[in-house]
């Protein structure tokens, strides 16, 4: 609850608060399954939400959607508001947008290639070492080349154009082995297949849609629907720290304010580190550690403190610890572990309490205003002011439809980008390499019909030839046949035409003369 401007957690002999100018040094809600942590969001999201603080919360088994509803009087509630001394315990609903990356259970949530970048998204793909320093070169030529990554379908093209022009890329980058490509490939169709054909792609997500409060003055609560995005861990921890690096990367620096400016809690928090390279767990800290000053609280919400990186988890000042179990030396050295990190209260020895807590019931200490981490106490938890459970399908609905930012989101565009370049380059080409096919083509066909003119005239010529010495030859046997008579003739007559001939010249020229 929001109480004397403070936070209020819970109650031993006295309130525990939590100073809403330390919220943004960050937290930890740790704790077994069924101990109260999901009560614990709900309690900090309400007060947060009455603080005037946006507030984000990861709802994986769907029991948080209800922080919209009111809650309903009953015995047990009755119960703890006496036991707890609340006065004017009232319940109410609280204002939520929902989110699902999947559009079902919520307004999409949508990003771009380029905005994950290819650090994250190699831990999506579960690249190995040369696989991700491949697809560094494929987002450096796609920026070189001013092409756009919007969606998957972006990141093929691009992975092949890649893969078609390795020789030209090689002497610059390195080598970009085809076997890299290929596996790069296969992971982004098992990662559509997961539903990453929805997450990627616009209009992507103004993490400024987060950061509102409603008409009342009271922070919207942002409910992630995570009950199908969780069944891929690797997706799920991503989504998360991108948005974490949205926030960090978006957000002006503030410095220290009186309330922060949102928080987030991010449940099953030990996927994020989960075989997590260095590179990225370096990422985690450094934002982690700067956020603080954008006004940013984050929380992490795990089972074990332990499985938090040390690195990180020294960041976190406020904490929540529930109940957790011992049954094996692993499992003793772990809550030994954990209660050492709270300053010692005299009253009651840590360790032995945190495998005594009920549900419900939480070892906390928070900072205090000086930023000094508080004596840990024993402390119940205080009920929420909303319903428990969830919610139906048709309220849930309701809602989302109602929600002033879901026009803005509901509906995928698909602008032009690096596959609808490539896919034109493609297509020039293609018609360019037609275009010369057919050149090519009538050129020989050109010659072809030229060879066939040719090898025409030659026939011709050789049948005129043939024609000529047949009639030579037929004039020759025509000559060998005539008679003696025919001969004697032919000569005589030959002999007079000369004489004629010769008479009929000297005539001419002797009146020439005259």
């Amino acid at each position: 609850m929001f109480a004397d401007n403070k936070i209020w957690i819970g109650k031993s002999d006295k309130k525990v608060y939590l100073e809403p100018k330390m919220a943004n040094r960050h937290g930890l809600v740790a704790g077994a399954t069924g101990t109260g942590k999901t009560i614990t969001l709900k309690v900090l999201s309400e007060s947060f939400s009455d603080l005037g603080v946006p507030v984000f919360i990861a709802d994986i088994k769907g029991d948080l959607a209800s922080i919209a509803l009111a809650g309903t009087d009953n015995a047990n509630m009755q119960e703890r508001i006496t036991l707890l001394g609340i006065d004017n315990f009232t319940y109410k609903g609280f204002p939520v947008q929902f989110w699902d990356v999947y559009g079902e259970g919520g307004i999409p949530v949508r990003t771009t290639i380029t905005d994950m970048g290819p650090l994250m998204l190699s831990r999506i793909l579960d690249l190995n070492d040369t696989q991700a320093g491949v697809l560094n070169i494929v987002f450096r030529v796609a920026d070189e080349k001013g092409l756009l990554l919007l969606d998957l379908k972006d990141l093929r093209a691009m992975v092949r154009y890649v893969g078609d022009n390795s020789g030209e890329f090689r002497m610059k980058y390195g080598n970009i082995s085809s076997q890299s490509l290929g596996a790069i490939l296969r992971s982004l169709l098992t990662l559509e297949d997961q539903g990453g054909d929805l997450f990627f792609g616009e209009p992507a997500l103004d993490i400024m849609d987060w950061i509102k409060t409603s008409a009342d003055g009271r922070g919207i609560i942002n409910v992630l629907h995570c009950a199908k995005l969780f069944l891929n861990p690797l997706l799920y921890s991503t989504f998360l720290l991108w948005m974490l690096s949205e926030l960090y990367e978006n957000l002006p620096e503030e410095g220290d304010l009186e309330k922060p400016k949102m928080v987030f809690f991010f449940d099953e928090a030990h996927l994020l580190f989960d075989d997590a390279s260095k590179q990225l767990l370096d990422k985690i800290e450094l934002v982690v550690r700067l956020i603080r000053s954008k006004g940013v609280g984050v929380y992490f919400v795990t089972q074990n403190p332990t499985d938090v990186p040390g690195d990180i988890l020294s960041q976190l000042g406020n904490r929540i610890q529930h109940a957790l179990r011992a049954y094996t030396p692993a499992e003793r050295k772990k809550v030994v572990t954990a209660a050492e990190t709270f300053r010692e209260n005299p009253e009651f020895d840590t360790l032995e309490a945190i495998t005594q807590l009920g549900t419900g019931e939480a070892l906390i200490s928070c900072l205090d205003e000086k930023g000094i981490p508080s004596v840990v106490e024993r402390a119940f938890i205080l009920p929420p002011q909303s319903k428990f459970g969830t919610i139906d399908d048709m309220l849930r609905n309701q809602i989302i439809v109602t929600t002033p930012v879901y026009k803005k989101y509901y509906k995928a565009v698909d602008r032009e980008s690096a596959y609808e370049m490539l896919m034109e380059n493609y297509e020039r080409k293609r018609e360019e390499g037609l275009l010369e096919l057919q050149r090519l083509e009538e050129e020989k066909r050109l010659k072809m019909e030229a060879r066939e003119e040719e090898k025409r005239l030659k026939a011709e010529e050789r049948e005129r030839e043939k024609q000529r010495k047949e009639l030579e030859k037929s004039l020759k046997k025509a000559s060998t046949r005539l008679n003696p008579m025919e001969k004697v003739a032919n000569s005589a007559m030959n002999a007079i035409g000369r004489e004629v001939g010769r008479t009929l010249i000297r005539g001419i020229l002797g009146t020439i003369k005259k």
